[in-house]
């Protein structure tokens, strides 16, 4: 009997399922020979990606239509910072998309796509998110310790534990079955002194703040804390300081702007020192601000 030839709309379903993309081996496995394959290339009715993977329909792509596009050029799933976008754990840059695949490559360099090899990389290791197949959150975590250290790797798991995506007992354990595979060093280092929710930031403000004080030696506030019923985003509570940073965001409207001193006076009347630090000054002058917190917290 004669194979049934996919119609445009079984291509069209199957592009949908993949936010955008297909490859050339689903086509021919949809019943569309190599020959129709490339008359629909020259027609513009499929764009080429990559060797062997298309757009349908158009180049306008979403990034998880990129994700997938890169997946399905080279047969792996997709990991490391691209995975840790995924997830929300990392924004999602510009760069290369990382995928990695068990065991030698063997495949010729892609432009645009970072592939990783990995003889460790097991099923128990995969899963599918939003329809793309990619590492597990654990394993997620696990890579990104390869590439970020100190703050960066410790929002991650910040956002990890937060969004509840990764058991830390789970974590711990699959690090101590592999403690030298890349990543773990340095992700078991970060485990030993973390401690799951404490540093949990809630604006790039927040974060670039939490690292002024990492980079000036400054001590590890409290994150998002309540003090006397109110929550502030830095406290030394032995040293009965509060920080607060003000971003554009969520102080610059004339009501925000008396709650907050409303606020302020309320917790100095308490007992507490409250410092604001604005955008512009955690920006540009940084050493200013970790002297001021300095000379408070010695005294």
């Amino acid at each position: 009997m004669r194979r049934q030839v996919a119609n445009d709309s079984q291509i069209a379903a199957l592009a949908n399922a993949q936010h955008g993309v297909v490859a050339r081996w689903q086509l021919v496995a949809l019943g569309l020979s190599g020959q129709a394959v490339d008359r629909r290339v020259r027609s513009g009715r499929l764009h080429l990606l990559y060797r062997g993977v298309y757009a349908v329909g158009h180049r306008v792509l979403t990034v998880e239509g990129r994700w997938m596009a890169a997946v399905l050029s080279t047969s792996a799933v997709l990991s490391h910072v691209s995975a840790a976008a995924a997830w929300e754990l990392r924004p999602a840059g510009a760069g290369a998309i990382h995928v990695t695949v068990p065991g030698d490559p063997g495949r010729a360099r892609r432009a645009g796509i970072r592939t990783h090899r990995s003889a460790t990389l097991t099923p128990d290791d995969t899963t599918t998110h939003r329809g793309i197949p990619i590492t597990t959150p654990i394993r997620t975590v696990i890579d990104l310790g390869t590439t970020l250290n100190g703050r960066p790797l410790e929002h991650a798991l910040d956002l990890a534990e937060q969004r509840g995506l990764v058991d830390f007992a789970e974590l711990r354990k699959a690090i101590e079955a592999h403690p030298t595979r890349a990543g773990s060093p340095s992700l078991q280092a970060m485990l030993s002194r973390y401690t799951a929710g404490s540093t949990v930031t809630r604006s790039e403000l927040e974060e670039r703040f939490l690292a002024l004080c990492d980079d000036h030696g400054l001590p590890r506030p409290n994150v998002n804390t309540r003090i006397e019923g109110t929550e502030v985003d830095f406290v030394w509570r032995d040293r009965r300081l509060i920080v607060e940073v003000d971003g554009y965001t969520y102080h610059r409207s004339p009501s925000a702007f008396e709650a907050d001193r409303a606020r302020d006076v309320a917790l100095t009347v308490a007992g507490w020192t409250v410092l604001r630090f604005t955008w512009a000054q955690i920006t540009t002058r940084p050493g200013w601000i970790a002297e001021a917190i300095r000379r408070h917290l010695a005294s």
